[in-house]
C-alpha cells in the first residue's frame, strides 16, 4: 500500500498550523516562572535563507545510485536536503531556526524496494560515502545527523517508498511491513482486519516502523502492551556486505538472537527493509481517567504495588507536582483543567498533588470494568482522589501536543527539552533527586513524569523550561544534558529508556556496556559495517 509522502517543516514539528498553540494564559506563565515576556523574540528563517554548503557526492557515484533507484529519486535540491539535516532535538532545532543546515547531506536517495536498498549501499561501500538512514526524521538524539565520519560525502537514505504491509497473517496475530511505513497509516491498515500495533509514542504522528524499531521504541501504553522491541518477530537488514535475515518463528535457541543485535542497532550496523511483528486484536473497550495523588513519590509507591500485584493498567502517567501545576495552566479552557476544575475546588488535602493519569484498552466493556476496578480499589486505599473520565479524555486528546508547542516556545525565547531514563524502585529516588540537581542549575522549572512501569521498576521522564541563554543557547543545553547524564548514571538508572543513544548520548555507552560490552558491538558493525559508511558516530563512541 502506498501513501502520499508528507513533510514536515524543517524548523520545527508537524505541518505548518497543524497542532495546537499556546493559550493565552501561557503568557502569564511564562513571565511568572520563566521571567520571559511571552511575546516572539526568536521566529525562525525563511527556507531561502538557510545556509548550505555546496553538495560533494561524486558525480560517478551519483550516475551509478540513479542507475539503482531512478534519477528522480537521488536528489540534491535545497528544501529536500535541508529537510534531512537534522532530527527535532533542541540543540537540531536551534541550529536550523537559526539557519545552519552546512552539515546537511550532499544527497538524498529514495530506494523503492529492499534489493535497491542493498545496491545503494555496495555502491556508497565501493565509494566510501556515509550513509544515514532516514524514516520520519524525530529523533532527538543526533540519530539521523549527517555524519561523515571521515567521508568524502555522506547521503541520507530516505526509507519513505518503503511503506507497504507485505502481509497480514490474522490466524497468528502477525504482520510483516516495510520500515519506512508511519505508524498511523499502520494501524490504518491494520484496522481493516480488525488489528493494530498500538504502538504509541509521542511522536506517533511521524515515527515510522523501522525508526521505532532501531531504536527500541517505547510507546505510551507499553505498561499494558510492551515496548516496540517486545513485538518484533523477525528482521530483514540490508548491510555493505549483504542480508541478514532472522527466521519468522515464535521462539528458539539456536544461539544468541541475532534480532536482539539487530534491534536497537540505529542504522549502525545496516538498514531495516522488513520487519515482522506481533500484533493484537482492536481493543473493543477503553477507559481513560484521572486521579490526584496526595504526592508524586506517593503515587510511584502506588504505580510500584499495582505493577507488583498485576494489576497495572495499559497507560500509567504520574506528573510530579510542578508538571501538573504546569499542565493545569497552560491546558487552556478546554484541556485538562477545565475537566477538573470542579474537582480543584472542591478538593481537600490535595492542593498540590500530582496528577495520574490511568487507561485501559480490552476486548470487552466487562474486561475493562473489573481492571479498573481493582487499580482502583489500590488508589482509594492510599487516599488518591477520582477525578473522573474527563480528565483522561482530555489527556487522551492531547497525547501528541508537546512537540508542537515546544515550537510555540522556542519562538519565545525559551529552552525547551526533554530526557528520560529508567531505574529499579529503590533507585528511583535518588535517580529524581539527582537529576534535578543537575537541571536546576538553569533556574526556570525541571518538570518530571512516569511514563513506563514495570515490576521492577519505572521511567523517569524530564522537561526542562528555562530563559534561553541569548550568547550561547546550545552551550547552556549541552552543560545541563551533561551534568544530568552522569547524575542518572552516578545514581544506577539507565542512559536512555526509550530515545535511544544517537550521537549525544554515544559518549558514556562505554559507562553503561561496559568496555568489553562496547567492543563486542564493534566487532558486530565492523563484520556487517567494515569500511564505516554506517550512520557514523551514532551508537558507539568515537
Amino acid at each position: 500500500m502506498r501513501h502520499a509522502r508528507r513533510e514536515q517543516v524543517f524548523w520545527g514539528w508537524g505541518e505548518p498550523g497543524a497542532g495546537p498553540s499556546l493559550p493565552e494564559s501561557a503568557r502569564t506563565w511564562l513571565r511568572e516562572a520563566l521571567g520571559v515576556d511571552g511575546g516572539v523574540v526568536s521566529p525562525p528563517v525563511a527556507l531561502e535563507d538557510v545556509r548550505l554548503g555546496e553538495p560533494s557526492l561524486p558525480e560517478a557515484l551519483r550516475r551509478a545510485l540513479e542507475d539503482v533507484v531512478g534519477a528522480t529519486w537521488v536528489r540534491d535540491d535545497r528544501e529536500t536536503r535541508v529537510l534531512r539535516a537534522a532530527g527535532k532535538s533542541y540543540l537540531d532545532l536551534l541550529a536550523l531556526r537559526a539557519g545552519d543546515a552546512h552539515d546537511a547531506p550532499d544527497a538524498v536517495v529514495v530506494p523503492g524496494s529492499a534489493a535497491e536498498v542493498l545496491a545503494v549501499l555496495q555502491a556508497c561501500n565501493e565509494w566510501a560515502v556515509a550513509v544515514v538512514p532516514f524514516g520520519g526524521g524525530t529523533s532527538v538524539v543526533g540519530g539521523v545527523a549527517p555524519e561523515r565520519g571521515g567521508c568524502a560525502a555522506v547521503v541520507s537514505l530516505d526509507l519513505g517508498r518503503l511503506d507497504a504491509v507485505c502481509s497480514v497473517d490474522e490466524r497468528s496475530l502477525l504482520a510483516r511491513v516495510q520500515p519506512g511505513l508511519r505508524l498511523p497509516e499502520a494501524d490504518h491498515a491494520l484496522a481493516a482486519h480488525g488489528l493494530t500495533l498500538g504502538h504509541l509514542p509521542q511522536s506517533y504522528e511521524w515515527a515510522t516502523v523501522g525508526g521505532c524499531v532501531a531504536t527500541r521504541s517505547a510507546g505510551q501504553a507499553s505498561t499494558g502492551f510492551g515496548r516496540i522491541d517486545d513485538h518484533v518477530v523477525a528482521v530483514r537488514l540490508a548491510t555493505p556486505l549483504g542480508e541478514l535475515a532472522t527466521p519468522e518463528v515464535p521462539a528458539s535457541a539456536a544461539g544468541p538472537s541475532l534480532r536482539e543485535l539487530v534491534v536497537g542497532s540505529e542504522g549502525a550496523f545496516g538498514v531495516l527493509t522488513e520487519v515482522t511483528l506481533q500484533v493484537r486484536p482492536l481493543p473493543a473497550a477503553r477507559r481513560y481517567e484521572g486521579w490526584f495523588v496526595h504526592a508524586f513519590n506517593e503515587g510511584c509507591e502506588l504505580l510500584r504495588e499495582l505493577a507488583q500485584a498485576g494489576a497495572a493498567p495499559d497507560v500509567a502517567r504520574l506528573s510530579d507536582e510542578p508538571e501538573t501545576a504546569m499542565t493545569l495552566a497552560l491546558s487552556g479552557r478546554h484541556g485538562v483543567k477545565a475537566s477538573v476544575a470542579g474537582a480543584v475546588q472542591s478538593a481537600r488535602g490535595h492542593a498540590e498533588s500530582a496528577l495520574l493519569i490511568l487507561g485501559w484498552e480490552d476486548a470487552t466493556e466487562a474486561v475493562v470494568r473489573r481492571r479498573r476496578a481493582e487499580a482502583a480499589r489500590h488508589l482509594r486505599q492510599a487516599g488518591a482522589m477520582a477525578l473522573g473520565r474527563s480528565a483522561g479524555e482530555a489527556w487522551l486528546a492531547g497525547r501528541f501536543s508537546g512537540p508542537h508547542l515546544r515550537d510555540d516556545l522556542l519562538d519565545r525565547g525559551v529552552l525547551v527539552e526533554t530526557l528520560e531514563t529508567a531505574a529499579t524502585w529503590d533507585r528511583l529516588d535518588r535517580v529524581l533527586r539527582d537529576v534535578r540537581t543537575a537541571l536546576g542549575r538553569l533556574g526556570g522549572r525541571v518538570l518530571c513524569h512516569v511514563s513506563h512501569v514495570y515490576t521492577t521498576g519505572a521511567s523517569l521522564y524530564f522537561t526542562v523550561l528555562a530563559a534561553q541563554d541569548a550568547d550561547d543557547p546550545a552551550g547552556q543545553w549541552r552543560a545541563a544534558k551533561t551534568a544530568a547524564t552522569e547524575a542518572i548514571l552516578a545514581a544506577g538508572g539507565t542512559l536512555t529508556h526509550h530515545h535511544a543513544v544517537g550521537r549525544d548520548h554515544a559518549p558514556w555507552l562505554t559507562a553503561e556496556d561496559g568496555a568489553l560490552g562496547l567492543g563486542v558491538l564493534r566487532a558486530v558493525k565492523d563484520r556487517l559495517d567494515p569500511a564505516g559508511i554506517m550512520n557514523p558516530g551514532k551508537l558507539l563512541p568515537g
